[in-house]
């Protein structure tokens, strides 16, 4: 039973103990039925706005994976059959995983894509880490 129907069983209620509406307890529950009335209004409006909010949050999620699918599909794989060798470090400052390439071995510089920062590195500890393997 909703709060409508609560609220009409309320009314046969007090209908029912034949209470005179001129008298000063027939006015008060006259009055406290009115509010009550019309709250069970307000929360039925409510209720089909937060389900329309949600039918619409569910539609925009659907679109946002599909978005995210077809932007970062593409860049968290790298291509297996390509030859040139991939590098992998550790953001200091995030700390998140980051991969490039040789090209940007030759400026000695990455620019982390998650917070921005700029890792500078020298050549010759990366061919040093390579030895030690």
């Amino acid at each position: 039973m909703g709060v409508s129907e609560k609220v009409a069983y309320l009314k046969g209620l007090i209908e029912g103990l034949k209470i005179d509406e001129d008298s000063d307890y027939g006015k008060v529950f006259k009055a406290i039925v009115d509010v009550l009335d019309e709250v069970a209004l307000e929360i039925e409006d409510l209720t089909d706005e937060v389900m329309e909010v949600g039918d619409g949050l569910d539609v925009l999620s659907d679109d946002l994976a599909d978005v995210e699918e077809l932007v970062y599909d593409d860049e968290d794989e790298f291509d297996e059959d390509d030859d040139e060798p991939v590098y992998m470090t550790t953001c200091p400052d995030c700390e998140e995983e980051i991969y490039f390439d040789e090209t940007y071995l030759e400026d000695g510089t990455v620019v982390c894509p998650n917070c921005g920062a700029t890792l500078e590195f020298d050549v010759a500890d990366i061919d040093a880490g390579e030895d030690d393997e």
